[in-house]
């Protein structure tokens, strides 16, 4: 006790602006469950495992720690499954799983020699007590910033309920008995309050659920509100009715009455079916992944190092897609696993390494990579039956990349594609003092763009890149002679698509090879400013590749624009095979004979010589409701190429800081007010420069290009000396040959990027596995012609 007293002063009571980890160690993912337990240090209220404690103690000195074990309770082995009644996690009424209860233990622990003193006690000093205390009652950090619950928001009364006019039509609904008035359905049916018509629902992206009779219906008269058969009971509250105008779940105060007209005694009837919030908590509650991808296939759990499941955290599949197959590639491995330990990324962390990139890299590429923690547990998945283990949980890594990012750092499903470019830039920037140990390089490319005006003369632009984004030519597609036999058998029968099943549908499939010519074939671009014409031409752009990357990612363009602006998922294969030739994209560079046009333009010219949003493009997308200048700059920097990519630029900008900022064609080394600013946050001079020049001006970016890199000091940011002897390796892109071997996919279900479920399978010690969350194992028949995106290594890399 006296040894406590002693260390009184390294002790401190919690502040409710302190964020208290409690749960999961800070530089692995140990928790409170390991056989260690988890360590608070109750000074910086961080948590250590075991084995990491005493490092924590070595940087910082402090050696009081609150030591927090639990272990599991004895149950009944019959203990009944509770059911959900909130879409939850941790929180009364969600998610059980039958997880075994545990039961916690408490002990003050002073280092280096592990002292441990009960807790609790009286003999304890009180300082000690009351930061304990709060310690315990306090909400940890790991579950405030990572919420878990979609509680469903309570139904609002429909407008159109209070003025629904109904058809006097004498139709008269039994009480059972339902069958969908336009084909066999007798489940999932609808009856529209207006005219009485029984309908079955909507089809779901996995291929359940009704034929959209119901939303057609609705489409063709403008019925607005339908009532879901079988949930109507004398609780008419919780009878499922739908608006579609509104496109939500109402409450319709008439109901009754809305009855009444079709003869429906309500308080006599009987619940047989879900309504749309259950069935929402039955699918996350029972979502198994032979439904959405290798169906019917039983699939063999693997575990061990590299086979680590990742816990899906809500929504996050996107993220944990992403990230198996980054960190299954050398550079990543070598970056943040064999070349880095987790004692030399936590020493040199800043004070807290749950919020260093390089350091939650290193504690996610240890917890995939080590197979510490890919341990089947004993009981098997209450859902599917299936072996499990319990993957890790990427909490601490996705809220230090996601920091600053309105969608991210969100619950709501994302693109897997926009993750990827912001996490690689975001490493990009987390290794800027060392480029040569950047494992995101191994993704570029130079892009070169060859453009041909009337004049006979050329021009050469080139830009780095690392994703090639291709779109996919229907007309290409090798099974022509299918197609229009399936489509004339279908307008024979006057069937629609949703009325077939996913057997009897003819998909278009189209080469990969067709994808890629299509993306260096020739491109006109008209009002394209000649400085040797001195006015506007037509001209011709070729796109072609300066060098080939370590890995290529290819990114299917399978979601465009219909009619009316409405974006759609093309239902199409893609044949992929598994080794590819891409030397015939190689760029020749500038060709005997050929001469480039004039640099210098007219002062006259030079306004309309400076990139100009197309009027069409912007046109379109304010019609949809977003800002003008914001959709003048998604048009600039999307190269005027369509609505789509001004669309998907504009999306992932949003929450640029200078989103609305002016638009500027004029380009400076440092604005000297961005400088200014910096020091005012107590940066030197020096630093605040360098750290624009690296971010390209952004204050935002330049910030955290400084917290990454803290041992940016005075001293080496000596001048043209450093910029210079840094510019070769900057310039310098890995290149090789253009022979190619596929070894990852993201697929996509659903019919948004935004919405949905990805999942990764990746060429692993050469079989295929699949990867989908915390669930891993041996795949029979990976989708490669259903990937959305697709991930090569160059073979001689």
């Amino acid at each position: 006790m006296e040894l406590l007293r002693s260390n009184l002063s390294r002790v401190q009571i919690p502040e409710p602006t302190h964020r208290i980890y409690k749960h999961e160690c800070c530089l692995s993912f140990d928790t409170p469950r390991s056989e260690g337990g988890l360590f608070v240090d109750m000074n910086s209220f961080l948590a250590f495992g075991k084995d990491y404690v005493t490092w924590n103690y070595e940087k910082t000195r402090n050696p009081v720690y609150l030591h927090i074990k639990e272990t599991p309770k004895s149950v009944p082995e019959d203990r009944p499954l509770k059911k959900p009644t909130l879409l939850a996690i941790g929180v009364d009424g969600g998610f059980d799983n039958n997880e075994p209860e545990y039961e916690e233990s408490y002990s003050i622990i002073i280092l280096p020699d592990f002292v441990s003193l009960p807790f609790p006690s009286v003999e304890l000093p009180e300082k000690v007590r009351i930061a304990v205390d709060t310690v315990l009652s306090a909400v940890g950090a790991e579950k405030r910033e990572q919420v878990a619950a979609w509680t469903a928001e309570k139904k609002k009364v429909s407008e159109h309920a209070l003025t629904l006019q109904q058809i006097k039509s004498g139709v008269v609904i039994p009480p059972s008995g339902w069958k969908c008035a336009k084909c066999d359905k007798t489940e999932n049916l609808w009856l529209n309050l207006t005219d009485g018509m029984i309908l079955c629902g909507r089809k779901n992206w996995d291929g359940t659920g009704g034929n959209n009779h119901a939303v057609d219906h609705y489409k063709e008269t403008a019925y607005p509100l339908a009532v879901k058969l079988g949930t109507i009971t004398a609780d008419l509250e919780a009878a499922d009715v739908y608006s579609y105008p509104e496109d939500d779940s109402v409450l319709d105060p008439h109901l009754a009455q809305h009855l009444a007209h079709f003869g429906i005694d309500f308080s006599t009837m009987q619940k047989t079916e879900m309504t749309t919030a259950e069935r929402e908590l039955d699918q996350n509650t029972n979502f198994d992944r032979n439904r959405i991808q290798e169906s019917g296939k039983e699939l063999v759990p693997v575990s061990g190092p590299g086979y680590t499941g990742l816990v899906n955290l809500g929504n996050s599949c996107y993220l944990a897609a992403t990230v198996q197959i980054l960190f299954s590639t050398h550079s990543f491995i070598s970056r943040y696993f064999s070349h880095q330990s987790l004692k030399l990324a936590f020493e040199m962390a800043p004070a807290d390494p749950t919020l260093d990139l390089n350091m939650q890299l290193t504690k996610l590429g240890h917890g995939l990579l080590s197979g510490k923690y890919s341990i089947p547990v004993a009981e098997k998945d209450v859902a599917t039956g299936d072996v499990r283990q319990e993957g890790i949980p990427p909490r601490m890594f996705k809220s230090v990349v996601a920091a600053g990012h309105a969608e991210f750092s969100s619950m709501r499903q994302q693109d897997a594609l926009d993750f990827f470019l912001h996490l690689l830039d975001k490493v990009e920037r987390g290794n800027n003092m060392r480029p040569d140990l950047d494992p995101s390089r191994s993704f570029k490319f130079g892009v070169e763009e060859k453009i041909l005006c009337s004049s006979g003369k050329v021009s050469y632009n080139k830009r780095d890149d690392c994703i090639l984004s291709l779109n996919i030519p229907l007309q290409e597609a090798t099974n022509k002679d299918e197609l229009e036999a399936f489509n004339n058998q279908k307008a024979g029968k006057g069937l629609e698509e949703n009325n077939m099943s996913t057997d009897e549908i003819v998909r278009p499939r189209v080469p990969l090879e067709a994808c890629l010519a299509t993306f260096s074939s020739p491109e006109q671009i008209r009002d394209y400013y000649s400085t040797a014409l001195k006015g506007k031409t037509t001209a011709i752009k070729t796109t072609s590749l300066t060098s080939f990357p370590d890995y290529l990612v290819l990114h299917m363009r399978k979601f465009v624009m219909e009619a009316g602006w409405v974006p759609k998922k093309l239902d199409v294969y893609i044949d992929v095979p598994d080794v590819i030739d891409i030397s015939h994209m190689r760029s020749k560079g500038l060709q005997p004979g050929e001469e480039l046009l004039p640099d210098d333009v007219p002062e006259e010219a030079m306004e309309s010589a400076q990139p100009v949003a197309n009027e069409e493009i912007v046109a379109q997308l304010v019609s949809m409701g977003f800002n003008q200048l914001h959709c003048q700059k998604a048009a600039i920097n999307s190269s005027n190429a369509g609505v789509e990519e001004a669309m998907t630029w504009l999306l992932s900008h949003m929450d640029d800081p200078d989103i609305d900022s002016p638009i500027s064609h004029q380009t400076s080394d440092v604005d000297q007010s961005s400088v200014d600013t910096l020091i005012s946050f107590g940066f030197a001079e020096e630093v605040a420069r360098k750290a624009l020049k690296a971010s390209g001006g952004d204050i935002e970016k330049a910030t955290d290009w400084i917290f990454n890199n803290p041992n940016a000091s005075v001293s080496d940011m000596d001048v043209s000396s450093s910029n210079s002897a840094q510019a070769p390796a900057q310039s310098e892109l890995p290149d090789g040959g253009g022979r190619y071997k596929l070894f990852g996919i993201v697929s996509h279900m659903g019919t948004s990027t935004h919405c949905g479920h990805y999942v990764a399978h990746i060429l692993k010690e050469d079989r295929w596995v699949i990867f989908n969350d915390s669930k891993v194992g041996i795949s029979t028949n990976p989708p490669k012609d259903m990937g959305y995106l697709y991930f090569f290594q160059r073979q001689d890399y």
